[in-house]
């Protein structure tokens, strides 16, 4: 085992070094996609010291019987991944352990993939893992991912699925101690614009010190996906999975940390969807959205880096708040909702403070788009969507829809987006929270002035005194409250 990664390393040699450990024994399962990945191990030579056997149970009613039937009878989810892995795992401990297994460590791999038909009407994708032992008899790990298939050639995903499988399989062995060599890995010989990785976990004894939303974090951060997912367990999930068919209300922000304002925001503007004629107030889901740009601080070499740790403190707070959080690559709006509109066709609310209304506004943000602002609100307003914009507070006067004037070539527009139901203000708003600035209650926490309990949930304010979160000094006496300055300013962020 290695830590080291060896991008050197081909997907033939992977394959073979597999085949010549004698130690290395296991089962292949793939259902759709070819056979790509066993098929691999067959031509490096030397499989037989490796592969206990292959099957594909392609036909609905073979694969139903051997590893029950499916719910909606679709066949490319995670749940027919892991009765495969569990039937075929099992079957290997069952019919090998008594003869070899003191000297042997058992694998499982699995997949079931829908590659691109032949009137390429689809999108291909797949499920893929792995369950496996790290020392003879020793309890198994899974590892478990989704990947989308971009080549728009059918055998091109068969051979994408072959190079991953095989870059999976040889990345359980020899990366299992460092999962960030473990992910960079899997794209050997590949390249992002052949697939994308938008879920990965790592579960079993051996893996205890992992931190599956790190890893969600890191998909993005490398550029493996555009977007990632978990939900309020803190558990990976595949994005278009739990968004499918969903009406979708969406918040952005920075969340350090996440103060009463933000709760305002984000209660009043799903309300107000939910008073939509065309919203099905039984089938939405709420998300709460961090992007890559409001992950990143500034450091004193002045590079932009991501502290995981800080991550993390966000994370917990809005999970245990029972948010679904998505973590995206998406600085302009349009392109979240053109990623979103790909997963639903239903109407999506995007509730935002009136700073981003402005910013959605400001041409120079559309400088790389050959159409400019006009091809980004193509985008954005083009499909079933609705912003619902929060006010702000300057030098006090209430800013809302009502009192914004984009520059006068767009005023026609602005206009035409208001009469026809694209863009509405949040009613029935808190006024006092409009005097709360993010950043100043981040400020009292940091330097341990009492008074910012008040601005933020009490559940969060027990956390973050509790886990000493975001630089408050758990060790640290707290001095008297204070007049807190420039309170009249609105969240910038959110």
């Amino acid at each position: 085992m290695s830590s080291i990664h060896n991008k050197d390393i081909g997907t033939k040699q992977k394959a073979l070094a597999i085949n010549l450990d004698p130690t290395i024994y296991g089962s292949f399962a793939e259902i759709g996609a070819g056979q790509d990945v066993a098929a691999n191990f067959f031509k490096a030579g030397a499989s037989s010291g490796t592969i206990a056997k292959t099957m594909s149970a392609y036909d609905m009613i073979f694969s139903d019987a051997i590893y029950g039937a499916q719910q909606g009878k679709r066949y490319v989810t995670e749940n027919r991944l892991i009765s495969m892995l569990e039937r075929e795992y099992g079957l290997l401990i069952e019919r090998l352990e008594e003869q070899r297994g003191n000297n042997t460590t058992f694998f499982a791999f699995a997949d079931t993939a829908s590659a691109l038909n032949y009137h390429k009407t689809n999108d291909g994708h797949g499920w893929m893992g792995v369950r496996f032992q790290m020392e003879p008899n020793g309890l198994f790990n899974d590892v478990v991912l989704h990947v989308k298939l971009l080549d728009n050639d059918n055998n091109l995903q068969q051979q994408a699925v072959g190079i991953l499988g095989v870059n999976l399989i040889y990345a359980c062995f020899h990366y299992n101690d460092n999962p960030s060599v473990f992910l960079l890995s899997l794209m050997d010989e590949l390249s992002k614009e052949r697939i994308q990785i938008d879920m990965i976990r790592f579960e079993g004894p051996n893996f205890t010190k992992v931190d599956n939303r790190l890893m969600s974090l890191h998909l993005v951060k490398y550029g493996f996906s555009d977007a990632a997912v978990f939900g309020p367990d803190g558990k990976n999930l595949q994005p278009s999975e739990v968004l499918y068919k969903k009406h979708i209300v969406v918040i952005r922000g920075r969340f350090r940390p996440i103060i009463n304002v933000h709760l305002d925001m984000l209660n009043t503007g799903v309300k107000q969807f939910m008073q939509e004629p065309d919203v099905d107030k039984e089938n939405v889901i709420v998300v709460t959205e961090l992007t890559l740009q409001a992950l990143k601080e500034r450091n004193a070499a002045d590079s932009a880096e991501i502290d995981e740790k800080d991550f993390l403190d966000r994370v917990d707070i809005l999970c245990s708040l029972g948010q679904t959080v998505l973590i995206s690559n998406f600085h302009e709006y349009y392109k979240l909702v053109a990623y979103l509109s790909k997963i639903t066709k239903l109407k999506m609310g995007v509730v935002l403070g009136y700073p981003n209304l402005e910013y959605i506004f400001s041409e120079e943000h559309y400088k790389d788009l050959a159409g400019g602002i006009l091809e980004s609100f193509a985008t954005l307003f083009s499909r079933k969507v609705k912003l619902f914009i929060y006010p702000t507070l300057r030098d006090g006067v209430i800013w809302n829809c009502l009192r914004f004037y984009p520059p006068p070539h767009l005023i026609d527009l602005y206009r035409y987006l208001i009469a026809n139901n694209k863009i509405e203000d949040i009613r029935h708003y808190k006024e006092s929270n409009l005097h709360v600035q993010t950043d100043r209650v981040l400020e009292l926490i940091k330097e341990g002035i009492a008074g910012w309990e008040e601005f933020v949930p009490t559940e969060v304010a027990a956390m973050i005194k509790d886990r000493c979160l975001f630089g408050y000094h758990c060790d640290v006496p707290v001095s008297e409250p204070e007049t807190i300055p420039g309170v009249d300013k609105q969240i910038s962020e959110a």
